[in-house]
């Protein structure tokens, strides 16, 4: 799953839609949304175009893996940068290294080389972009909107990123059909994310006072002493994170698609595009109900959910089946990511934010990227269906641990932090 932060609003129709009230807010949604889109397109290019040079599931879990290690290795960092720098122009940087790397796999897609090893490489900066331009995105959304906006800001901008998990794989998987392979795909890449660029350019942030400890290691390591101190956001984040792991199919989609699903890369769009169509359902409904009590319990329930329906895509053998398993997969996600999200965004301080998002997007990229290569490895050893049927087992499983081992998240009632 490609996961994002959610937060709901206080269900009222002018609240709901206050974030729109400020122009930088919707600059600045916009440009994500056409960075969210191009990268989508872009995955599905990638990993259409790696499957057909060498059917193994396994390099499709590579895929995940090249991404992922570069978040892990460089989280403090990116987290300290998010903090101190002035995180309008950070991201801007980000906006261009993306448009780099998709120049890059352009280049590459045009020599029509069946060598894989160079779009790896490639995807390791791109891994490198994503550990920073992760933190910094959503530490700034507090900077661009007041206080007593905040709630409908982030709901909308998990509404935006789910809006732009179901264009984008629906358009990349459309684009590599038309253009007949994934050189247009990346090109469009490329164009979006100048487009983010220019729109970042006409946006200003709020000045916030922070207090800036002097650097050392205890600062960049404050992100992580804050989580671990607060046991239902550990509880919440380490749930998402081992719920998803062992329970992400999207890995395996090119293989599904295929070989049991017998359709091409329009429809690998569709089936990738499904989670995202379910989980902005849920993040509107969430934006106008939402959770007032049981959100702990609430929370486990619908994890529980999610490796149910991940069982019933894993057993399809029809397209209709398997769209609607996903797209209930990617809604009984959300909530988790709602509650997460929340959490986080409400109950930091500015100062550490950045630092705080880093850590998290470390939880996100080990349930999204390693959870790929998890896939790709127990596909390759067992094969696609029994790996995604037994990573529905293995989430289901997580659920009921996590609910005894944590009761402070199983007896949560609303998304507060407690005090320490």
């Amino acid at each position: 799953m490609v996961r994002g932060a959610s937060s709901p609003g206080d269900g009222s129709a002018g609240q709901g839609l206050a974030a729109f009230r400020h122009p930088d807010f919707l600059f600045f949604q916009f440009a994500r949304f056409l960075i969210i889109v191009a990268t989508e397109m872009q995955s599905v290019a990638v990993g259409w175009q790696i499957y057909a040079s060498t059917k193994r599931a396994l390099d499709l879990g590579l895929v995940g893996l090249a991404q992922f290690l570069p978040g892990i290795l460089l989280f403090l960092l990116s987290g300290h940068v998010a903090d101190r720098l002035d995180r309008r122009k950070v991201i801007m940087v980000c906006y261009l290294g993306f448009a780099i790397c998709s120049a890059l796999l352009m280049a590459l897609a045009a020599t029509h080389s069946p060598r894989v090893a160079p779009i790896y490489s490639v995807l390791v900066l791109l891994g490198v972009v994503r550990s920073f331009n992760g933190p910094v995105t959503r530490a700034i959304l507090p900077q661009l909107v007041p206080e007593e906006h905040f709630q409908s800001a982030v709901a909308w901008a998990s509404t935006i990123f789910q809006g732009g998990t179901i264009l984008g794989p629906a358009l990349g998987g459309l684009g590599y059909a038309i253009f007949r392979g994934p050189a247009g795909v990346y090109a469009v890449a490329v164009v979006a994310a100048f487009a983010a660029m220019a729109c970042m350019l006409v946006i200003k942030t709020k000045h916030v006072e922070r207090y800036y400890e002097p650097a050392s290691l205890a600062t960049l390591l404050a992100g992580v002493k804050y989580i671990w101190t607060k046991k239902l956001i550990l509880g919440s984040i380490s749930l998402d994170l081992f719920a998803v792991l062992l329970g992400g199919a999207v890995a395996l989609l090119p293989v599904f698609a295929q070989e049991i699903l017998h359709t091409g890369p329009a429809g690998l769009g569709l089936l990738r595009s499904a989670p995202g169509v379910g989980a902005a359902s849920m993040a509107l409904l969430l934006a106008y109900r939402p959770l007032r009590k049981r959100a702990g319990a609430t929370m486990l329930w619908c994890v529980a959910g999610f490796g149910a329906c991940t069982i019933v895509f894993g057993v399809s053998h029809g397209l209709v089946l398997s769209l609607v398993s996903l797209a209930l997969v990617g809604a009984t996600d959300m909530v988790s990511v709602v509650v997460r999200g929340t959490l986080i965004q409400v109950a930091t301080p500015d100062e550490m934010r950045g630092r705080v998002n880093a850590v998290d997007m470390v939880f996100i990229g080990a349930s999204n990227q390693l959870g790929q290569f998890e896939s790709g490895i127990t596909a390759q050893w067992f094969g696609a269906v029994p790996a995604v049927i037994l990573g529905g087992v293995g989430t289901l499983v997580v659920v009921a641990l996590w609910a005894w081992c944590f009761p402070e998240l199983r007896n949560a009632d609303k998304l507060v932090v407690p005090a320490t």
